[in-house]
């Protein structure tokens, strides 16, 4: 059987061009990482060098198995790193960012345990309500809402939120409760600004088969959900928000849900890194976390009017 170790030798000779500098960089004479190459060469039973007086240039089959060493050898390697994980207590710096209306009412929730958890990490947390680029801003994970457009991005889903469609008792006691869902373009509402020049539109949906959408005319945009839902409860308008955030004050007679016999599609929640690849034991740590800890939407879900 062909030893790892030959594959991992011929890779730096590959790469480096060199069995003298190769040998410096693994910690090995000349004459092993020579008989490692020649090992390989007869087992494989093809040349996979030629030496000249300056470097050594790789043969046409000697390119083809570089290419699918490194890709191999970084799995190994990575497989390693992961077990070894397993067995340490994840420590480092870890930077994440979410929303301010998330982090507000939910990851302040959650980070506390986290930190307990694992004494020996520590966090910066960034708040905005703009998308972010988490490679370009050194950003190590992100909490996401919706859609995730960016292939390069690993995403973990976390569940679901619900959001309802309320106001303040005073609103509807100066501007009257609509009584359809077209009247609403008679009332102010609140929203959150367009992206990609695409029209905000609230879908609603009826047992599953009846839809109507509304066209919103927003007479006032914001960037934050934690921020509209602060606006709707004092009376700005008309909105949506997440259940987390209106529940208790719908119980408290705070705000009123409108429409309740229609439902809003609920928003995917997800957390978010660069890649699987070496994932550094402190982003694992978190993403497991989470997934734990926001099983069955237990984070955020506080919706009086939930089944079961």
């Amino acid at each position: 059987m062909t030893d790892l170790n030959d594959f991992r030798v011929f890779e730096k000779v590959a790469t480096l061009r060199s069995f003298s500098a190769a040998g410096r960089a693994l910690g090995i004479p000349k004459s092993t990482v020579s008989r490692c190459v020649a090992r390989l060469e007869e087992e494989l039973g093809i040349r996979l060098v030629q030496r000249t007086t300056h470097c050594v240039q790789l043969t046409e089959s000697g390119r083809a198995l570089k290419e699918r060493c490194s890709e191999i050898l970084s799995r190994v390697d990575e497989a390693v790193d992961y077990v070894s994980s397993l067995n340490a207590s994840p420590k480092g710096h870890l930077k994440i960012n979410a929303t301010i209306g998330f982090s507000y009412f939910v990851l302040s929730k959650a980070l506390p345990t986290f930190l307990e958890r694992y004494p020996n990490i520590d966090v910066s947390l960034d708040l905005t309500s703009r998308p972010v680029d988490i490679v370009a801003e050194g950003v190590d994970v992100t909490i996401r809402m919706g859609n995730l457009p960016d292939s390069r991005l690993i995403a973990t889903g976390l569940g679901t939120i619900q959001k309802y469609l309320c106001a303040s008792p005073s609103y509807l006691e100066r501007r009257g409760v609509p009584q359809s869902i077209g009247a609403l373009k008679e009332h102010d509402t609140v929203e959150t600004p367009c992206r990609n020049g695409v029209p905000r539109t609230w879908r609603f949906y009826k047992d599953t088969r009846e839809i109507e959408n509304f066209d919103v005319p927003p007479r006032l945009l914001v960037n934050d959900p934690g921020m509209i839902y602060r606006l709707v409860l004092n009376g700005a308008g008309i909105a949506c928000v997440p259940v987390y955030l209106c529940s208790p004050d719908i119980k408290a007679g705070r705000l009123t849900r409108l429409f309740p016999e229609w439902t809003l599609p609920s928003v995917e929640v997800s957390v978010v890194h660069a890649s699987n690849r070496g994932l550094s034991p402190a982003v694992r740590a978190f993403v497991e976390y989470m997934k734990q800890a926001s099983a069955s939407g237990a984070l955020w879900r506080d919706d009086p009017f939930a089944k079961g």
